[in-house]
């Protein structure tokens, strides 16, 4: 009920949420030796969960190593300023799909009550 109800849009948040973790482990670890930049390929990500795939299952098929602009002497891949623009630009567009789905639920809502 819920897909039919909110369409791709709970996908969508869930993996975005996941989106978030993996960029804000990169944040984490950049100042960590031989750490490998990873980022969720979303659009491939949403096909596989829409095709059936469970959330976790769909992120961890659509990980991919960020490839570097400038090696660093360490290993590290982590850029602290393409991190932090897709952390923030993934959390827009997840407060977006909230918005999106916090008005559906109230929609529906006022329809259940009849307003």
């Amino acid at each position: 009920m819920s897909e039919g109800l909110f369409g791709i849009h709970g996908a969508a948040l869930e993996i975005r949420s996941q989106r978030m973790g993996v960029l804000g482990s990169n944040i984490a670890n950049a100042a960590t030796p031989g750490y490998k930049a990873r980022d969720v390929d979303f659009a491939s990500a949403l096909q596989a969960r829409l095709g059936g795939a469970e959330a976790e299952q769909a992120t961890g098929r659509s990980i991919q190593y960020r490839v570097p602009t400038m090696a660093t002497l360490d290993g590290n891949t982590v850029e602290m300023a393409t991190e932090q623009a897709a952390f923030a630009e993934n959390a827009v567009a997840y407060s977006a799909t909230l918005n999106f789905l916090r008005g559906r639920v109230e929609t529906v809502t006022r329809a259940i009550r009849g307003e």
